[in-house]
């Protein structure tokens, strides 16, 4: 059974920092699997929105408009861990924080961390 779980949420002030980590769990990834990944957030009232993603490999990373320079995904693929570290944190950037992948044909999400930052 594939399962990605979250952690590193919690409540920061604004200007501060959070890593977040996102751990995949499975017989598959005993098997050098493909697996890009994306970190999402959704505010409350809001839409989900994607924050950043990265290839399999960390070939490649994309952002948001709204946190490029701020923050930074990467993976380190022999733990099967996806990172989301973010800095200079903005009250906009509250919202539950939840990992995504893909794999084959199927997508995968976990169960989200909170992330909530104050003035």
């Amino acid at each position: 059974q594939v399962q990605f779980t979250e952690s590193g949420g919690g409540s920061v002030q604004a200007g501060g920092s959070l890593r977040l980590s996102c751990v995949a769990s499975g017989a598959i990834f005993n098997h050098n699997v493909y697996w890009p990944a994306s970190w999402y957030r959704q505010a409350p009232g809001k839409q989900r929105e994607l924050v950043a993603d990265i290839l399999g490999g960390g070939s490649s990373a994309t952002y948001a408009d709204s946190v490029k320079g701020r923050f930074t995904i990467s993976r380190d693929d022999a733990k099967n861990t996806v990172y989301l570290q973010m800095n200079t944190l903005k009250p906009e950037d509250t919202g539950i924080y939840y990992c995504n992948a893909k794999i084959a044909t199927r997508e995968y999400w976990g169960q989200g961390t909170q992330v909530t930052v104050t003035t």
